[in-house]
């Protein structure tokens, strides 16, 4: 999702472009990104071996060492970023580098301390289409705001569904998920149904920075009414793991298509 919504970041900004500088974003984002879960395997080993989902991670069953691991995280991530400095520009690779350390550095260590690790994480995940915005030239203007306020609004409501659905898996590995300390679910799908709501208004922001047309209005629309369907379900019943399950559902479908009718529109407008 990462190296997707980076190298449709790229084609928001440059409508009419080649194919070789989209593939250097799309590689540097994926080096990158690579490091920084290789990374985070390293650090959270201990963790993962508390959790069902996770135990079989190379790192956390003993099938790579601890040491191989950080030194593979750190040369994937410092590819990343060079490929970026090399073959995009040295904003582009700064950003990517910030992402990293975000993810890495404050994010992981955040998450076994306060659920509001939530938020933190939400910073260098909305950085990737940024990414491809400045790669393509298009600064921290207009667009390059927007899409970061979608992926920032975004991951919110995605991650409460996935907190709910593991909740147990992360009681085990000590993370303080808001998953966690709420019993009912009420808290969770609360929040989760308020940042939807958010997620909405941010889904037309492109509307009032660039030229859009009819096509990314429409597909705005129907993605809104899917996500707020699955929401509002969700909060009806906030202790059913398929209800948590629908909504996390939606926001797969909600990214992809939300961006990749972005990019139609700017083609076709």
């Amino acid at each position: 999702m990462s190296v997707v919504s980076a190298v449709l970041g790229y084609f928001a900004a440059e409508p009419s472009t080649g194919w070789v500088a989209p593939v250097v974003v799309g590689l540097g984002c994926a080096l990158a990104a690579f490091g920084a879960g290789v990374l985070n395997q390293w650090w959270e080993r201990g963790a993962d071996r508390l959790m069902r989902r996770t135990a079989a991670r190379p790192v956390a069953s003993g099938r790579v060492a601890p040491a191989t691991a950080l030194a593979y995280g750190i040369v994937l991530s410092a590819a990343g970023v060079g490929v970026l400095y090399f073959g995009a520009n040295a904003f582009a690779s700064f950003l990517a580098l910030a992402t990293v350390l975000l993810y890495v550095l404050l994010y992981t260590p955040m998450k076994r301390v306060t659920p509001w690790a939530l938020e933190v994480g939400a910073l260098p995940g909305a950085l990737p289409p940024v990414i491809g915005w400045v790669a393509a030239g298009g600064g921290l203007s207009g667009l390059g705001w927007a899409l970061f306020a979608y992926l920032f609004v975004w991951q919110i409501p995605h991650f409460l569904a996935i907190s709910w659905m593991c909740r147990d898996d992360y009681r085990a590995g000590g993370f303080r998920t808001l998953a966690v300390s709420d019993a009912t679910g009420r808290a969770v799908a609360r929040k989760a149904f308020a940042w939807t709501l958010l997620l909405v208004v941010v889904t037309f922001l492109p509307l009032a920075v660039v030229e859009t047309g009819w096509l990314f209005l429409a597909v705005a629309v129907l993605l809104s009414a899917h996500i707020l369907s699955a929401a509002l379900a969700y909060l009806r019943r906030p202790a059913s793991v398929p209800a948590a399950r629908r909504l996390f559902g939606a926001t797969l479908v909600h990214l992809p298509v939300y961006l990749s009718f972005l990019v139609v529109d700017r083609f076709i407008f």
